[in-house]
């Protein structure tokens, strides 16, 4: 079987990278905008119809991001099994995918009641104002949360994965190994030495 296996990391970084950049350009550059224009009432329609032209895409890179990162986790699957340190990083990046992908549909759910609330006055796409009813202002301020949650965790995403790079250089798998392989040469150690001291123990309270 071939080592290489381009797809499957251009599928894992392309759509990790839109989705990352997606979210904070979204926090930044449609929210930002949208809380400019004059119109109160136009703030949140505006900046809707922007977040729902990219949740096709989203949903494209998100994916995609799943799909290569699935298939490295089988293919480097034999190496998280001997090298030291691979398996717990593959559990830390499983727990910040799962994090992005709630925080994420959750913050479509909240959006997509927030595009329903139409021409409301607002301050701004996370901003309410005097005017704004009280269930669209709590979806706001859930908002605010998200949208910075989502960028946060998908670029902790990022940083593993490059971690997770370095760790595949020949030195560190080397290091890995033979820290794997100590390990498990001394676990029957311990036990010996745990059993020996249970029967010392047990001597001496017969004696």
């Amino acid at each position: 079987m071939s080592e290489r296996h381009t797809a499957l990391r251009s599928m894992h970084d392309l759509g990790l990278a839109a989705w990352f950049g997606g979210s904070l350009m979204g926090a930044l550059g449609v929210n930002g905008a949208a809380a400019r224009i004059s119109d109160s009432t136009q703030r949140l329609p505006v900046a809707s119809a922007g977040w729902a032209r990219w949740t096709p895409v989203n949903a494209a890179a998100i994916g995609a991001h799943l799909a290569g990162a699935v298939g490295e986790l089988a293919t480097e699957s034999p190496r998280m099994m001997a090298q030291s340190g691979v398996g717990r990083m593959s559990a830390v990046k499983t727990a910040l995918t799962v994090s992005a992908l709630a925080a994420t549909g959750y913050s479509r759910l909240i959006g997509m009641k927030l595009q329903n609330a139409g021409n409301t006055p607002v301050s701004g796409t996370t901003e309410p104002n005097y005017q704004t009813p009280t269930e669209v202002a709590h979806r706001q301020r859930q908002m605010k949360v998200l949208q910075w949650t989502i960028p946060a965790l998908t670029g902790a995403l990022v940083v593993v994965t490059a971690y997770m790079g370095e760790q595949q250089k020949p030195g560190q798998v080397f290091r890995g190994m033979l820290g794997r392989a100590g390990g498990l040469m001394g676990a029957p150690m311990t036990m010996g030495r745990l059993a020996a001291t249970g029967a010392r123990r047990r001597m001496a309270m017969a004696g």
